[in-house]
């Protein structure tokens, strides 16, 4: 398994050695022991699997009061996968970063707590699993709106109807979420 950085510290690109042949394919997913050497001890509490199809648009949202960090993968199917640090005093603050995830190469994603999180499918269906260092909390969810020029993401034009939910539609833009409604940057006031 080799992890990488990325540029954005702290959010970590894992490439699994994916061992295929006639019958299929094996893939060791998660290892304890090789996520701490890269400063990944929390454990995950919960795991979320979701199924979308081709033009959804998910995210981009993060947890204030209880800030996860996700692992994330695509089982079935191509993703456009999206972090962007929301931690006010952060030297990256504001900065996003995608990554494309399949289920060929099987690469992952650890995404931080106090990063926003979304994704694009690409392919016709995409099954995504997030595995979350901490429960899903609805009384202290956020987002940021997924077209916000500020950020910076470059979402590919597809064949097909972008979709998005009527929720993250109307989520507001970076600019326009006060302060106290974002995370904190370890270290910062």
């Amino acid at each position: 398994m080799k992890i990488s950085a990325t540029a954005l510290p702290g959010v970590l690109l894992i490439e699994p050695a994916v061992h295929g042949d006639a019958r299929g394919f094996f893939v060791e997913t998660g290892r304890a022991n090789v996520l701490a050497a890269q400063g990944i001890t929390e454990p995950f509490v919960q795991d979320n699997h979701s199924r979308s199809g081709r033009g959804v648009l998910r995210g981009l949202h993060y947890q204030l009061a209880r800030p996860q960090g996700k692992l994330v993968r695509v089982a079935r199917g191509r993703v456009l996968d999206v972090a962007v640090d929301l931690r006010r005093g952060s030297p990256h603050f504001g900065r996003s970063l995608a990554v494309e995830l399949d289920d060929v190469d099987h690469r992952q994603l650890y995404i931080p707590p106090g990063f926003a999180h979304g994704f694009l499918v690409l392919s016709e269906v995409a099954d995504f699993l997030y595995r979350c260092t901490d429960y899903y909390d609805p009384a202290s969810e956020g987002g940021v709106r997924w077209d916000d020029p500020a950020l910076g993401i470059a979402w590919p034009a597809l064949d097909a109807p972008l979709r998005v939910s009527e929720k993250d539609a109307r989520l507001p833009r970076l600019a326009d979420i006060l302060a106290e409604r974002l995370p904190a940057y370890p270290g910062s006031a």
